[in-house]
């Protein structure tokens, strides 16, 4: 029995001594790790009292933090602004060379168009005057006592008798039109000429037998110009009969000029 008491007299010893070692360990552990610094709130102030506090001595006022407010546009610089200026200039110089390229383009289409169309012109003008030339040299006949047909005792003016279709001669002259008449005879030119020879005139006659244009074209052998004139103002006062075309109609008018 008293082998038993003292055991467990001996473990509650033990276990003291076990106990008061773990927490004299613990206790040195503690004291050795270093504690953070705890930092110091702010002390706030609410209300004009006295009894609301504020900071103590010693201790600074809290920095400001300074707003944020959104930043205002960029306004451009006058670098930009000329650049700006500059490319709109430049857009307008573009816009302005296209609309003269393409007017260039549609004047010369035109000027194309339209000498071709004189062109085409000229072209039927030289085959009618060439027809006329053939039929003038076919049936044109000189102002002679024999007359046109070569019959004694015919005058030259009767070569108009029955206005011959297409062509015919009158006082020494002739003509040439396609499928017309001539109205009476053609038209005598001045004797105010200083130079021999032969005037082809080209004529354009309309539709009411009008001659609307007249010129010293191909076969003519005389210089002068003045000659020239004095047939073309005669050429002008021929009439033809009247058609249904609706175009003019090209031919000749041939003058003889012979000094006396």
């Amino acid at each position: 029995m008293k082998q038993e008491q003292r055991s467990h007299i001996w473990a509650s010893v033990g276990t003291t001594l076990f106990m008061a070692a773990l927490f004299l360990l613990l206790w040195l552990i503690t004291i050795g790790v270093p504690r953070p610094e705890e930092d110091e709130g702010i002390m706030v102030s609410f209300g004009e009292m006295e009894t609301g506090g504020g900071r103590p001595d010693g201790l600074t006022a809290a920095a400001s933090v300074p707003e944020t407010t959104a930043p205002a546009p960029a306004k451009p610089t006058s670098d930009e602004l000329m650049t700006q200026e500059d490319e709109e200039a430049l857009a307008l110089a573009r816009q302005r060379e296209e609309e003269l390229r393409r007017q260039r383009e549609a004047e010369e289409a035109q000027r194309r168009a339209e000498e071709q169309r004189l062109a085409e012109q000229r072209a039927k003008e030289q085959a009618a005057i060439a027809r006329a030339n053939q039929m003038g040299a076919l049936f044109g006949q000189t102002d002679t006592d024999e007359g046109s047909n070569g019959m004694p005792g015919e005058s030259a003016s009767s070569a108009t008798k029955g206005n011959p279709i297409g062509h015919g001669s009158s006082g020494g002259n002739s003509w040439s039109l396609d499928g017309r008449r001539l109205k009476n005879s053609l038209p005598k030119p001045s004797t105010d000429f200083k130079q021999e020879g032969r005037v082809v005139v080209q004529i354009m006659v309309n539709a009411q037998g009008k001659v609307v244009s007249a010129r010293a074209g191909a076969g003519t052998t005389i210089s002068d110009e003045a000659t020239k004139q004095i047939a073309v103002r005669a050429a002008y006062k021929a009439e033809f009969d009247v058609v249904d075309r609706p175009t003019a109609q090209m031919g000749t008018i041939t003058y003889i000029f012979k000094l006396k």
